[in-house]
């Protein structure tokens, strides 16, 4: 049997109960705990017909934790619910993000313009799971084991939107500190510029670098993220103003496509920005 006791390989996350998904979250635990009675099966029984800890089937049926995918697929072979516990995958995917992660998921699946200056950290879209984890690792106070790994399997399952059919436009401009600071050590920033640059290979995908040389530049006060949709509308929001929330009012938005504007025009080009990853990358 597949026994997962340490808090971190446990196929499932922990629910936040103040995010509304949680009563959505109880509700599968329970209609999960149905199937199994209908089956006939016991909670001791069942953990060993799916390959799962007892404690863990006890939790998702009490919608404590939140089940994946491939735990539904397991019940789904034992109880024979004619797909009804597969049914359930797409709810609780989206429900393993935390609320706000959520929400910027659901935007950017929706965009088909996507400009983001980023002047700390790799932006989080272009990170690969060893880099995102370390830079999530380095808040303070420091996240529990559980919620990192929820953070991580977060911010991994966006990059889906690199897939997405039409394709969407990237725009991605990163500050020259972000391409060396070693975030993870060496050996992951390596593996990190050559995630940027195999990305930057892609034909709707654009990574520019600043460089630190450029001295004044409308991006001085920190991020800026500038999302467009098909209907004609957009959002965007940016670290220092308009109280760091997004917004999608025309005026505002005219402020931040015009700093954002002036920073792709001040960065290196793509070609540029290219051959500067790797030099960077030749250096690290």
């Amino acid at each position: 049997m597949e026994e997962r006791n340490d808090g971190v390989d446990e196929p499932g996350w922990d629910v936040d109960p103040e995010d509304e998904i949680s009563a959505v979250v109880e509700m599968v635990g329970h209609q999960l705990k149905r199937w199994r009675e209908a089956a006939g099966f016991r909670v001791a029984e069942f953990g060993e017909a799916i390959g799962y800890g007892e404690d863990l089937i006890r939790k998702i049926e009490r919608g404590a934790r939140i089940p994946r995918p491939e735990y539904l697929d397991k019940v789904e072979e034992v109880v024979d619910a004619r797909g009804l516990v597969s049914a359930m995958k797409k709810e609780m995917r989206e429900a393993r993000y935390p609320k706000r992660v959520r929400e910027l998921a659901k935007l950017e699946e929706r965009a088909v313009e996507l400009g983001m200056y980023s002047n700390h950290n790799i932006h989080g879209l272009l990170q690969t799971e060893e880099y995102a984890r370390a830079l999530l690792g380095t808040r303070r106070p420091a996240y529990t084991d559980e919620a990192l790994e929820r953070l991580v399997s977060a911010r991994l399952a966006r990059r889906s939107v690199f897939e997405r059919m039409p394709a969407p436009e990237f725009s991605f401009v990163q500050e020259e500190v972000t391409l060396r600071r070693p975030i993870g050590g060496t050996m992951a920033l390596r593996r990190q510029l050559e995630r940027l640059l195999e990305l930057g290979e892609l034909r709707n995908v654009e990574v520019q670098v600043m460089p630190t040389a450029c001295s004044d530049h409308p991006g001085m006060g920190g991020r800026i993220q500038v999302l467009k949709f098909g209907d004609g509308t957009a959002m965007g929001r940016t670290d220092d103003e308009f109280a760091g929330r997004p917004v999608s009012d025309p005026r505002q938005l005219r402020i931040l496509e015009l700093r954002y504007g002036i920073i792709r025009a001040q960065a290196l080009s793509p070609r540029e920005s290219r051959a500067f990853i790797e030099q960077v990358l030749g250096e690290t």
